[in-house]
Parts: C-alpha cells; structure tokens; sequence
C-alpha cells in the first residue's frame, strides 16, 4: 500500500505527539511508509515549520545513522495565561474553603482536560531541565504529577506516609510539617528511584512548604537533584516559608473562615515564559 504524503505526515504527526521527548528514527517511518529518507525528511520539514508557526511544540532532528526526530509540546505565554486564568476562575467559586485555610482541589484533580492542559503548562517551564522522573506525595498529587509527566514522558514517584508491604524495602524520613507543626513520616520504596536522578518535585497545594521541604530531604537520601519544584496553589499568607524556589500557577491570601471569604490571584508560572 502506497501512502500519500497528507496520510503520512498524519500518521507521523499523531505518533510524534503520543511519543513526547522521545528520539524517534527515521527509519521507522521509512519502514512503515517504504519511501526514500529524503521524502521522510522532507515530512518532517513540515510537521516541523507547521508546529513552529502555530507554538505546538518544538520538533528537533537529529543528523547521522542514530539521528531521527524528537517532539517536545510547548505552550505559549497566551495559552499559558488562558490556563492559569481558567484555574484561578475555577477556584473562586463560593464553598471552595475548607477548614484550616485550605482549598477543596478534588474536582480539579479529578478534571483530565484540565489537568492536561495544567500538566503541559508545567512541562513547558522544566522542558530543558534533564529530569528523570516527576515527584510527588500521594495521593492528590498524583493526578497532577501524572499530568506532567505524560508530556515531559517521564516516570512518576510516590511518596507515601505509610509503609507498605508491597513497597519492599524502603527509605523513611521524620519531618516537621510546616502548618501544623507536627512531625510526620514519608516513606519511598528504594526500587522506585535510582541515586543520582534527576527530579521534579509537584505537589497540589503549598502553606509553608513543610511537606515539600520533607521530600527534599528524602532525595537526599537518594542523591537526586531536585531541578524544580512547582505547585498548582500556594498559600500567601505565611509567615515563614520554607521553600523559596518554586512555581505556582495561583495564590491564596484574604482567608476568613467565618465569612467564608478569600482572595485567589496568579501565581508566578507565567513569568518563566519569555
């Protein structure tokens, strides 16, 4: 079967983007479609100039008998702010504040358009870092981070506050939580994460950074690198945080429990976009 170029470059655009960050040879799709390098490379050429004037993503190629063709999705500064803007209309919503000074965040973590979108906000920010898998504590981070790490394609690591049997053999920390005070455990499974990894840590919703400060230190233990932490919400109204570098996509600050009463505004994500 014969494939004509609109065919080919459907398939290959589909494949590129189910494959993000990910090398793939030309020469499979010169197995697949039996057509000449050249051809290929010409496809290629499109998808590449296509992508570049509608800011989809970037598609890299790679020269020599190894190269081939890698898609990296980006987000632009626009769609960026159309996203955190959505967040932060989603988060006004009356009946959103829970007790302590938290928000309710389930119906946004349960939202897979949504996430997907916040997900490759994330990934455009950390996109040249080289990171090997995307930390986050269990459980409601979890369907953030899978979200990131499906662009960046790249395995999540769980965290959990308890040990359990069919982790094997673990690492454990005590750490001091940074809004109660209290101190608490995180355990991480040794298989889960070889030494010397390079990581992004994300998380749903900050106040002083106590959790997030825990996890740090149990990469420590690994002898990861943490080369980003980003957070969805962050709390504004503390005293004394404990992380300091980080991104978040929206703020809350004006908590009045009684009234039931606060302010969400945006966050700093949008000033890693040039």
């Amino acid at each position: 079967m014969r494939f004509k170029r609109s065919e080919r470059i459907v398939f290959m655009t589909q494949y590129l983007m189910n494959h993000p960050n990910e090398l793939v040879p030309l020469t499979f799709f010169v197995q697949k479609f039996k057509q000449a390098k050249s051809s290929i490379s010409e496809d290629v050429q499109i998808i590449k100039s296509t992508f570049q004037k509608e800011k989809l993503g970037t598609v890299m190629t790679t020269a020599g008998a190894s190269g081939g063709v890698t898609y990296k999705p980006m987000m632009s500064k626009e769609e960026a702010r159309e996203v955190v803007y959505d967040v932060i209309e989603r988060l006004r919503e009356k009946n959103r504040l829970l007790p302590g000074g938290y928000l309710f965040l389930s119906d946004l973590m349960g939202n897979p358009t949504l996430l997907n979108r916040v997900g490759k906000l994330i990934a455009t920010i950390y996109m040249d870092e080289d990171l090997d898998a995307v930390v986050t504590i269990a459980t409601k981070g979890i369907s953030l981070a899978n979200a990131v790490a499906g662009v960046l394609n790249l395995p999540v690591v769980v965290i959990r506050k308890d040990n359990k049997v069919t982790e094997g053999s673990t690492v454990s920390i005590n750490y001091v939580s940074g809004s109660t005070r209290k101190i608490e455990t995180m355990v991480l499974s040794k298989r889960t994460l070889p030494e010397n990894s390079n990581v992004l840590v994300v998380d749903d919703f900050m106040r002083a950074g106590g959790s997030i400060n825990g996890v740090m230190n149990l990469m420590n233990e690994f002898k990861a690198h943490v080369k980003g932490v980003s957070i969805l919400v962050e709390s504004k109204e503390v005293e004394q945080r404990l992380i300091e570098d980080y991104t978040s996509l929206a703020r809350l600050s004006d908590v009045d429990e009684y009234n039931q009463q606060f302010t969400v505004e945006e966050g700093n994500s949008l000033d890693k976009f040039s």
